[in-house]
């Protein structure tokens, strides 16, 4: 099964935001290295959040999980995190089954990690 990626970035006024990278389909060894290639420039930009959309991804192997941890560990050099959406029930169980991406968060939806984010920032803003 191909794999559909889409990237949107995110660009708040004087923030280089986050962007969200929705895939479809089946994240494998044959599509790997296509969704190596499409964030190769986000990576390389000023962002420092990216927000992977799963709510259409079927199936993910380790190459896949490998993109993420690679992902992760860019971000996390420069103060900023991976985070996932809408994780359908057998990549979650991927997920916490091999527990390959120890310190991810993962967010039921965009409201949820909305809602985190909010949190996050408040409770920075009340310990200054």
């Amino acid at each position: 099964m191909p794999l559909e990626i889409q990237i949107q970035k995110n660009v708040a006024a004087g923030d280089a935001g986050a962007a969200t990278v929705k895939l479809t389909g089946s994240l494998d060894t044959a599509t790997a290295p296509e969704l190596e290639r499409q964030l190769a420039p986000v990576l390389a930009g000023p962002g420092k959040d990216i927000v992977f959309d799963l709510a259409q991804l079927k199936f993910i192997s380790s190459a896949g999980l490998r993109v993420f941890a690679n992902t992760r560990k860019a971000l996390k050099e420069r103060g900023g995190q991976a985070s996932f959406i809408n994780m359908q029930p057998q990549i979650q169980e991927v997920f916490e089954i091999i527990k390959a991406l120890p310190g991810i968060r993962v967010f039921k939806d965009l409201a949820e990690l909305d809602r985190y984010l909010a949190a996050r920032q408040h409770s920075y803003e009340e310990n200054r």
